[in-house]
């Protein structure tokens, strides 16, 4: 019997994608229910090898694993590398989770070019797992914007609502244009180092107004993607035309890029820079906090008010990244991954009642708990994950984050604490305009309860939110190693 020992398993997490991407490709898109399958096998397909990288990783090291390097233009000294340590494991288990639920999702809500837009799914999946394996600084650039491109396809194609259009090329230039000054600085480093090797930049000593050009460069693409204030403008209006599997994903891994960026490249590569901005970030970020808790009080969009709030969510994660010491950064990681689950389930919950009802504005919804139990506790406890709730991931992220910066600034952890009332205060408001009250039958005559496909949508989120927030150090151990490394090279 053939042997997975023989196959690099992350070549196959890497291929499996765009090979469905291609078959998908010559079946005719009549056959919709074919497209369909093939679409869902594939991701499922690929989800369970990326399962093989964490059951064959070794978390003992901080050196990466699965690595493979091939010719790409060997003349000038460009590679493509490919390899994970445990900073990168999650996220590409997150990409290939959360691309099934994408897929599911969308079973019965897209209603025209289907093939098209599993297209633009597979695609999309094989652009962000590139983002978390690939060692080279190119090629994460290359494959860092690619990702543009079905997105803006998702969004301004498959939209809900009349605005779609202006939504996507609002997200197109907004990231695109914050990355070009990372191009200049890409290309700088590369004339002056003389490769784009990723393993071999992070012990590079460039001088200290060097690292502060190019840390800011990279920011001004990573800031976007996160985003940070004020570069958030693009956020609210995607999620809020995009469909539910299209909010799904950005909230869930395309949000991560930023963070990722920041962890992998600004940190190592630019050490000094990165201390000297810390102030900068803190600053920020505590706006971010303050400012999108407080914007989401007043929105009236269900899907607005859980973009603004994934902005404040974000903020604790920078916080935590730049806080430069363990708890901190372990707690930022956690937390990108708890926001990647806790969020897309809030957004699937919304697109439960949109499918349903059509309409995502508050004011028509209320009592829907006397009609819809089960879809009212699962929307109960991702509230309360939400908000941060003991027993649940959000609680040991942004547990972990205050004990970071606690031992930095005292005044910003209380700042940022006072972040975790303002969320309970609009997620307990959310729930309780939705759920209770009277119920507004002169809105929608007909009511029904989450199917069984949203129940096994909805289940597997739960028993992760839980999962990590009982059993964090599952988690933790699988990265432990990687972030004393980084913070290492601080030193």
């Amino acid at each position: 019997m053939y042997s997975l020992e023989f196959v690099n398993p992350l070549i196959l997490v890497c291929l499996t994608p765009i090979l469905g991407a291609v078959v998908l490709f010559s079946v005719s898109a009549t056959n919709e229910y074919l497209c369909k399958l093939i679409a869902l096998n594939t991701v499922c397909l690929t989800f369970l090898f990326s399962l093989v990288l964490w059951v064959q990783f070794d978390n003992t090291t901080a050196l990466f694993q699965f690595s493979s390097t091939y010719d790409w233009i060997p003349s000038i000294n460009l590679y493509y590398t490919i390899g994970i340590d445990g900073i990168s494991l999650f996220f590409i288990l997150l990409t290939t989770l959360l691309t099934i639920f994408c897929i599911l999702v969308s079973w019965g809500s897209v209603q025209y070019l289907i093939k098209e837009y599993l297209i633009c799914f597979l695609l999309l999946e094989f652009f962000l797992i590139q983002v978390f394996c690939v060692l080279d600084l190119l090629w994460f650039y290359i494959f860092f914007e690619s990702v543009l491109i079905p997105m803006f396809l998702i969004v301004g194609v498959w939209g809900s609502r009349e605005r779609k259009i202006r939504a996507a090329y609002q997200f197109f230039l907004y990231t695109l244009v914050g990355s070009l000054l990372m191009l200049l600085a890409l290309l700088t480093i590369y004339f002056e180092v003389g490769t784009t090797d990723l393993q071999i930049l992070w012990y590079y000593n460039f001088s200290e107004l060097k690292q502060i050009i190019f840390w800011l460069a990279f920011f001004s693409s990573f800031a976007v993607k996160i985003p940070m204030i004020p570069f958030h403008i693009w956020l609210p209006e995607a999620h809020a035309e995009a469909p539910t599997a299209g909010s799904v994903i950005l909230a869930g891994v395309l949000l991560k890029m930023g963070g990722y960026g920041f962890l992998r490249f600004s940190i190592p590569m630019f050490p000094e820079a990165s201390i000297y901005f810390t102030p900068l970030i803190f600053t920020l970020s505590l706006i971010a906090i303050l400012y999108a808790s407080l914007t989401t009080l007043r929105q009236v969009d269900l899907k607005k008010i859980i973009a603004y709030s994934s902005v404040s969510h974000m903020g604790f994660v920078t916080i935590g990244i730049f806080s430069l010491n363990l708890q901190g950064i372990e707690g930022s990681i956690l937390l990108m991954l708890s926001h990647g689950l806790v969020s897309s389930a809030l957004f699937l919950c919304v697109g439960v009642l949109y499918d349903r009802y059509k309409t995502r504005i508050l004011k028509y919804y209320g009592g829907l708990i006397q009609v819809m139990p089960i879809f009212g506790i699962f929307f109960l406890f991702f509230t309360f994950a939400n908000l941060g709730f003991p027993g649940t991931s959000s609680f040991v992220g942004e547990l972990l984050v205050l004990v970071g910066i606690f031992q930095i600034n005292r005044i910003l952890t209380f700042f940022a604490a006072l972040g975790m009332v303002l969320g309970a205060a609009y997620s307990i408001w959310l729930f309780n305009r939705i759920s209770f009250g009277g119920l507004k039958t002169q809105y929608f005559t007909t009511f029904q309860d989450v199917s069984r496909r949203e129940f096994w949508i909805l289940a597997p989120l739960t028993f992760l939110v839980l999962w990590i927030g009982i059993y964090p150090v599952s988690f933790l151990s699988e990265f432990h190693f990687s972030v004393l490394s980084l913070i290492e090279q601080l030193l």
